[in-house]
């Protein structure tokens, strides 16, 4: 009986181990490009439907055709230079090398090419957005952490009343 209880106590151990890397590792908000659209706890990729190209989160890297082969580099070829990722549509892939698939993820977005329709996360005021260091509101949201020391316990909106307390604390 013993070892049972031994048993199913380390399974539930593990799965809560388990949840909780499987519910860090799915969340890079953060870490996702300001032109990227908003509502999206986690990406892997977005697949540009305009210029055929994928974007790699992760690897900050974009992947385009080309001679033959799919190239990985940190900026678009020179050909894409008045392209706006702001204003495109951006389909989020979560699988890895999407562009492997490229002919599936081709016929099936190819309606997409020439939407303006998405807000892009530059323009979202969820805060889950505000790590990311190249938000608007990053730096507002870098002094509210400061404020509250970490503990997540102020609000920024409460003024200090002179002595370290809240109006209406004494």
């Amino acid at each position: 009986m013993r070892t049972v209880l031994v048993f199913i106590a380390a399974v539930i151990l593990s799965s809560t181990v388990n949840a909780q890397l499987h519910v860090n590792f799915n969340f890079n908000a953060d870490r996702q490009p300001v032109w990227g659209p908003a509502g999206y706890d986690y990406v892997e990729y977005y697949y540009l439907p305009d210029i055929e190209v994928y974007y790699s989160v992760p690897q900050h890297k974009y992947f385009y055709y080309e001679r033959g082969r799919w190239i990985g580099r940190s900026s678009l070829p020179s050909r894409y230079r008045g392209y706006n990722l702001y204003n495109s549509y951006k389909v989020v892939v979560n699988e890895p090398t999407p562009f492997r698939n490229h002919r599936t993820y081709r016929d099936k977005y190819s309606s997409y090419k020439g939407r303006h329709d998405q807000q892009p996360i530059r323009d979202a005021r969820d805060p889950k957005y505000y790590g990311n260091p190249n938000h608007p509101e990053h730096n507002n949201w870098v002094r509210q952490h400061k404020h509250d020391n970490g503990n997540g316990k102020g609000n920024g909106n409460a003024k200090e009343n002179g002595r370290g307390n809240k109006p209406g604390r004494k």
